[in-house]
């Protein structure tokens, strides 16, 4: 192995070739995200730049020594072995790649629960995994602290809130579990780059208004699915005066906005943030400047050589880069705000909320949203000379073993241990619905996590809501949803609601047909596809109505027997209908409405289609995690709103969205035949031999076309480990 230095040097040199081509402006300006993903990006054709809605196959730079495209997992971890032994897989692909973290249940000291820890640790051990275990804390937080989550590095986790890592300038999202298997055996996933859009926060805060208010007035105002499956880029001057924690709160809820991932960009602020956390590195002995002891060996990840490479080497949007809408939030006008009851798409402006009188039983200032040193400094400030209020329990827990030495360091914890507040060990909790102080039916709570779905947090006949740290302990003195009393309401801006704007030109079919080009096919990928088309009139057809729940856990149920029941809790007929035009030799395209196959991670939704004879499905738009189930099982999906919109006029109800069809049909057979050339996305739509229209819509790429042919992903996998036997 090459010394220290040296081995810096080699990573430098391999890290400025792969740079190479996403610093240079091309002939296609790309943002930040397309340019992060460029860098991992691998078999692409000569000179293809990363656009949004691309499908790219990523994995890190072989001799990178800063790391890669990490993935954690947290008490997910069992499962995720169990499908990785179940792939045939026996060794970890990069031992570097995967990181597990503890902290869901880490309140539950059963011996089954503890065996389960045990189990998880002793693989990562056996296979050089790094491992954090219960009481180290929440795997976001422990990410970002350990440096994993790092300024222009991209790090999946199979949890939905690796959105987080946005707050430090890492692109951070989520993956099912079967990708997470299969990347630890290969090292590589996919990702289909979502639709980009720009937020642009403007304006300054006022004294009392904190991140989270920020990112739950977001959640408010753009409540109709404006950023639904979409990668977000914050803009704008308002962002230089947000501390890192307030970044990293916003960002860890664009995930309920509907995201699926959302940046920040890297500037001096979040450099000067990672020098102090690098300093505070080399503090960790005794030695100093005056110090004959030699200074400790440098972090692996968080050290003054990456730092400054960074620093050497910024990438930042081109400009003209394209964004799919645009939308602004004027922060000087923004006053706290409150989540709740049970929606994140409901938001009320404290001043207003507060004369309400809400009673409350329960808070929390816990989770990977508002649990760092500042957050607890915040609510300590508040309950500092004061007592929770009789009959409210209030709940807290740092985000991380070094957040929680962090706060009792500063006298934080302890304030809020006089004030009577209950502390649990650094994870998840009540968060999840996990462990101690959850709320009974008839229960109100206030919290500063991230969801407040109805049952989330406790029983469904509990009511939630979610506000700042600030704010969730001032409630829990007053036993009332209210502000603290160092919050003056006067003046506060006076607006009825914050100044925001949206601009949300929709391209044609998911992308400019100007920016479209052919992809090159891999060998055994059909030219094209075609067939009748079955038109479901439908917006949000969910995986329950594609794949009933009652089947979802029949482990021994045949591709057949999906085949038969294939859209029941929808159209009972879909099947025996699919089935009749199959008997004739053909196979069927499904095409519906918006969000399809919203809902459930099943994949069992995909492979009944598939294995029912409906080899391509075509939409609106899907949800997310059906479409990486369909793809990781060789079911290709497609989107063309124009297709979706002449379906729509000529044979649903109304010529209106989601209201079934002109005879309340719940499928339509419009007697239209498609084809789909699968090299450059041309859709042709014939009805008697006659051309009744032709569309365009993105190709799909050869990551997913390589899938296809091996079966779905477990092949793909299997294939992988043989090839590298």
């Amino acid at each position: 192995m090459l010394p220290r230095p040296a081995r810096f040097r080699q990573a430098q040199r391999e890290f400025r070739r792969g740079l190479a081509t996403v610093l240079q402006t091309g002939a296609v300006p790309q943002t930040y995200i397309e340019k992060i993903v460029q860098k991992y990006a691998v078999g692409l054709p000569p000179g293809k730049q990363v656009r949004a809605g691309d499908y790219v196959m990523i994995q890190p730079e072989p001799n990178w020594g800063w790391g890669s495209i990490d993935c954690m997992t947290h008490d997910n971890t069992g499962p995720v072995i169990s499908k990785f032994k179940s792939l045939g897989a026996t060794r970890i692909h990069d031992p570097r790649q995967p990181v597990f973290t503890i902290d869901h249940d880490v309140q539950n000291k059963t011996s089954k629960n503890l065996q389960k820890y045990a189990a998880i640790e002793a693989f990562g051990r056996t296979h050089g995994i790094d491992f954090y275990g219960a009481g180290r804390g929440i795997g976001h937080q422990v990410l970002v602290e350990e440096g994993y989550a790092f300024p222009h590095t991209l790090v999946v986790a199979s949890d939905s809130h690796s959105n987080m890592y946005g707050g430090v300038g890492c692109v951070g999202t989520p993956v099912v579990r079967t990708d997470a298997a299969a990347l630890w055996a290969t090292g590589k996933t996919w990702w289909q780059v979502p639709r980009m859009i720009k937020v642009e926060l403007k304006g300054k805060l006022a004294p009392g208004v904190t991140g989270k208010d920020i990112i739950v007035a977001l959640c408010g105002l753009f409540n109709k699915d404006e950023v639904l499956n979409a990668a977000i880029e914050f803009h704008g001057d308002g962002i230089e005066a947000l501390g890192i924690d307030e970044r990293l709160a916003v960002a860890n809820m664009t995930t309920e906005w509907g995201a699926l991932a959302g940046v920040f960009p890297v500037d001096e602020p979040l450099l000067d943030w990672y020098k102090n956390a690098v300093d505070k590195m080399a503090l960790r002995t005794f030695s100093g400047a005056s110090s004959s002891l030699p200074p400790p060996p440098e972090h692996s990840r968080l050290n003054e050589t990456r730092l400054n490479f960074i620093r050497s080497n910024p990438i930042r949007p081109d400009q003209g880069a394209e964004y799919s809408s645009h939308l602004t939030l004027n922060l000087s006008t923004l006053v706290p705000y409150v989540s709740g009851p049970n929606s994140v798409k409901v938001a009320t402006a404290l001043p207003k909320l507060a004369q309400e009188n809400i009673k409350i039983n329960k808070a929390y200032l816990v989770s990977c949203t508002n649990a760092r040193a500042s957050d607890l400094k915040a609510a300590a400030q508040v309950v500092k000379g004061h007592k929770i209020a009789p009959g409210v329990e209030f709940y807290f827990a740092a985000a991380s073993s070094k957040v929680q030495a962090d706060a009792e360091k500063a006298g934080d914890w302890g304030a809020l241990l006089s004030a009577g507040a209950k502390p649990l060990p650094a994870g998840c909790g009540p968060c999840i619905g996990l462990g101690t102080g959850l709320l009974e039916p008839g229960e109100v709570g206030i919290s500063a996590t991230n969801r407040n779905y109805k049952g989330r947090m406790g029983s469904p006949q509990a009511q939630a809501y979610l506000a700042s740290p600030a704010v969730v302990a001032a409630s829990a003195i007053r036993g009332v949803i209210c502000g603290p009393d160092s919050l003056d309401m006067n003046a506060l801006p006076q607006n009825e609601t914050p100044v925001f704007t949206s601009s949300a030109p929709a391209p044609a079919s998911g992308a400019s047909t100007a920016t479209l080009s052919a992809e090159p096919l891999v060998d055994g990928f059909p030219r094209s596809f075609g067939g009748p088309i079955m038109f479901a009139p439908q917006d949000n057809l969910n995986t329950d109505g594609i794949y009933p729940g009652k089947y979802t856990y029949q482990d021994d149920i045949t591709l057949e027997r999906q085949a038969e029941v294939v859209m029941e809790n929808y159209d009972p007929e879909f099947a025996k209908t699919v089935a009749g035009v199959r008997s004739g030799g053909k196979t069927v395209v499904l095409v519906s409405g918006y969000n399809f196959g919203t809902g459930s991670s099943r994949e069992q939704a995909a492979t009944a289609l598939k294995a029912a004879g409906v080899p391509l499905v075509i939409a609106g738009s899907f949800g997310d995690i059906f479409k990486r189930n369909s793809i990781n099982n060789g079911l290709v999906c497609m989107e063309c709103p124009e297709l979706v919109a002449d379906l729509t006029e000529q044979y649903a109800k109304s010529g209106a969205r989601g209201h079934g069809g002109v005879n309340g049909e719940l499928t339509v057979q419009p007697g239209w035949e498609i084809n789909v050339d699968m090299e450059n996305g041309r859709i042709k739509v014939k009805q008697s031999d006659e051309v009744l229209r032709e569309y365009q819509t993105r190709p799909v790429g050869p990551s997913v076309q390589e899938l296809w042919v091996c079966g779905g992903l477990e092949g793909y996998v299997r294939q992988s480990i043989v090839s590298s036997a």
